[in-house]
């Protein structure tokens, strides 16, 4: 079979060749590929015939998955698959893995590390020291003790959950279905709108799909309480943008975005840009040495547990 890593895993030379030698030692073609193509006809060049496509987190076209009459299986490394032509994969008849859970640890612990920014003004502090100023009006709150609403139970959401517990925090949240994983841990599921309106801090875990978008607009934010402060580690439209800056600008709650519609550099016009009362990172809640290893060893994994006939981390 023909297998083509369409664009770079992050993961060293030797790491790459040591994973795809579990292939070619078996007598398949493998193909890499160190650089990301955007336009459709040069993805289309490099998909020509494989069985297999590796990608990682951008876009995965229609024509590229059409135009390849092979194509029978894409392995994802990421968790998300919005990026990937699902339809067309559902035409072509093409099977599509994923590897959820790689970076479980990796998201929720920078929940947490955007939470005590928020909470004790880490980079304000910083910056005054940088300018040669003290501590003046910089006081911070603590986190034990403070409300947390998950929104999204899903392994990022628990894994935040757990260690929001760990602080000594109280644990709500939403979910379109209750989990006993969640409740063993002492979470009290509620409505997303109580869960707005009774949260000191709430962490968004969910995916991004029909139903998710726009999630969190102008009723829900106007819900929360004065002061109270929103994480987002999941995907940026879960929140409306706009409603989101206006919230910030009045004062009215802070925020801590690793999301956003598109990743960084965002444009200078972008609502979010020197909105105050926000702390940001740009897309790094997955990106760790250790969860880039892990995805990778995943991605393969799954390229060989398909070959022999069993399929995992289905996500098509």
């Amino acid at each position: 079979m023909k297998i083509i890593l369409l664009e770079p895993l992050g993961i060293s030379e030797d790491t790459l060749q040591r994973l795809s030698s579990t292939l070619t030692e078996q007598g398949h073609i493998f193909k890499a590929y160190d650089s990301v193509a955007t336009d459709t006809d040069e993805l289309i060049q490099r998909a020509e015939n494989a069985d297999v496509l590796i990608i990682a987190n951008h876009p995965l076209p229609g024509d590229v998955i059409r135009a390849d009459q092979s194509l029978k299986l894409v392995s994802v490394a990421f968790v998300g698959i919005d990026h990937v032509d699902v339809e067309a994969c559902k035409e072509k008849g093409v099977l599509i893995s994923n590897t959820g859970g790689y970076c479980d640890d990796a998201v929720a612990e920078l929940a947490i590390g955007l939470t005590l920014d928020c909470l004790r003004n880490i980079t304000e502090c910083d910056a005054a020291v940088q300018a040669g100023h003290g501590k003046g009006s910089l006081a911070g709150h603590e986190l034990a003790g403070k409300t947390v609403g998950i929104v999204g139970t899903g392994a990022i959401g628990l894994r935040a959950a757990s260690i929001f517990k760990a602080f000594g925090c109280k644990l709500i949240g939403y979910n379109r279905s209750e989990k006993t994983a969640a409740k063993a841990l002492g979470l009290e599921y509620m409505s997303l709108l109580d869960v707005m309106a009774n949260a000191d801090i709430i962490s968004v875990h969910t995916p991004l799909t029909a139903e998710t978008k726009g999630l969190i607009g102008e009723k829900e934010i106007a819900a929360m309480k004065h002061g109270a402060i929103i994480i987002n580690t999941a995907r940026g439209p879960v929140i409306e943008t706009e409603v989101l800056a206006r919230a910030l600008r009045e004062g009215k709650i802070k925020a801590g975005l690793d999301v956003f519609e598109n990743d960084p550099p965002l444009p200078a016009n972008h609502p979010l840009i020197d909105a105050p009362n926000l702390v940001c990172t740009p897309h790094v809640g997955f990106d760790t040495i250790e969860s880039i290893d892990r995805r990778a060893e995943m991605v393969f994994e799954n390229v060989t547990a398909w070959m022999g006939g069993n399929q995992i981390r289905k996500m098509l």
